[in-house]
């Protein structure tokens, strides 16, 4: 019975990571590949569409109206007829092809292409937003099979020292030296610590497949054992929101705005057509010139003068200033979060692992070989099983924590790359 205290407690002295390593091998997938394949995820794909179809609209905006080619034919002489010959030479028709083209005032041109242009900017930001985002999800995901995968580990290691101790008390009962009543206790925390592997195993394969619907990974596959180091960035000040994507992507919606309220009032600078046409008339002359000049009347004699379109436009431009208000604010909201969650998930992993768990197993072996010499009753060394399991699974559950919010707040400090 020494022997067998003995051997459990070694058991209760090995690392997570150790149990972890011990599973059967299967694929294993590090950060850098699974944060890799959030940079190219769907929903990163879908915003680089829209980024494209912004890009277009500058191409459609920067350009200036085409001119217009016109052909007529008129006074056809339908009573007395037109005459013999060739149509377009000597028939009495009066035929004409001219050109005519819009000027564009008010520099129309130039500010429609501004808008596109600082919407095709904001899309552009906005692939580099969803990326950090897809990223923060993918690593909270992986940090979740890892710790899945260690809390396997861990319960595994219960669950056989468990299942040891039941075998050990069932042949101490026989030799009467426990109750009945002890043995069965023994087998009642065996059966138990069977239930938490199969829900621990359960609970590894739902995490795998949150991650692999993440990353496009099909099939068994395995999270690379890499807790991040404990380290002192933990002081950091909150990042620089002026340089987070989705920030400055709301920036660049109110330059679009302010651009298009331009726009709207440069309407009212009426544009101007010029056109000109040659026409051909037998019997008259040969070559009539006809010069043209439209101009609308727009805005004269009390008539519409696009107050519509510019009420409309700062509208816009007072909407999008106040989404950049909004934006700044939840950035610093979320910037600030950021920084106390990785500070108080750095604390906790750091009480669990120079003190809580160094303790909890110093206790459990303790337990184990006071219980071998027979120093010890079986309900205590239950409940020093029980400690320990607690404290360790919560170990894990700090690590991820720890995991997550550090990667997180590393994500959202480096400054925007569309």
């Amino acid at each position: 019975m020494r022997v067998l205290g003995l051997a459990l407690a070694a058991c209760l002295w090995l690392p997570a990571s150790g149990w972890a390593q011990a599973a059967p091998a299967a694929p294993t997938v590090t950060l850098a590949e699974a944060l890799q394949a959030a940079r190219d995820s769907v929903d990163v794909s879908l915003a680089r569409r829209t980024l494209a179809a912004a890009r277009a609209d500058v191409v459609a905006a920067d350009h200036a109206p085409a001119p217009v080619l016109t052909t007529k034919a008129t006074s056809i002489d339908l009573e007395n007829g037109v005459g013999p010959g060739n149509a377009l030479r000597d028939k009495r028709i009066d035929k004409s092809v001219g050109l005519d083209w819009t000027w564009e005032r008010g520099n129309k041109r130039e500010l429609r292409t501004r808008v596109a242009e600082r919407t095709a900017e904001a899309a552009q930001l906005d692939v580099a937003e969803v990326a950090v985002q897809q990223q923060v999800l993918v690593a909270s995901a992986f940090y979740e099979l890892l710790a899945a995968q260690e809390r396997v580990g861990q319960v595994a290691a219960i669950e056989k020292s468990a299942a040891d101790l039941t075998a050990a008390a069932q042949r101490r009962q026989r030799a009467g030296d426990i109750s009945q009543q002890e043995s069965l206790r023994t087998e009642i925390e065996a059966r138990r610590a069977q239930a938490d592997l199969r829900a621990a195993q359960a609970e590894r394969v739902r995490a795998m497949l949150a991650l692999g619907q993440l990353i496009g990974r099909r099939g068994e596959f395995e999270a690379e054992a890499a807790w991040p180091p404990l380290t002192a960035e933990v002081t950091a000040a909150p990042a620089d929101v002026e340089q987070r994507a989705d920030l400055q992507a709301a920036q660049q919606r109110v330059l679009a705005a302010r651009a298009a309220l331009d726009h709207a009032q440069a309407l009212r600078r009426n544009d101007v057509t010029v056109g000109t046409s040659l026409d051909h008339y037998p019997g008259t002359s040969r070559r009539l010139l006809e010069l043209r000049l439209q101009v609308p009347l727009a805005g004269v004699f009390g008539t519409y003068g696009q107050e519509g379109e510019i009420d409309r436009a700062r509208a816009a431009l007072e909407q999008a200033q106040d989404q950049l208000e909004k934006t700044r604010r939840a950035a610093l909201a979320d910037a600030g979060r950021l920084a106390e969650d990785l500070r108080a998930a750095a604390d906790r992993a750091t009480a669990f692992d120079r003190a809580i768990v160094p303790r909890a197993r110093q206790v459990a072996s303790m337990a184990e070989l006071a219980y071998s010499r027979g120093a010890l009753p079986l309900v205590d060394l239950v409940d020093a099983r029980r400690t320990l399991r607690s404290v360790l699974l919560d170990d894990i559950a700090a690590r991820a924590e720890y995991a997550r919010a550090r990667t997180a707040w590393q994500l959202r400090q480096a400054p925007a790359t569309p």
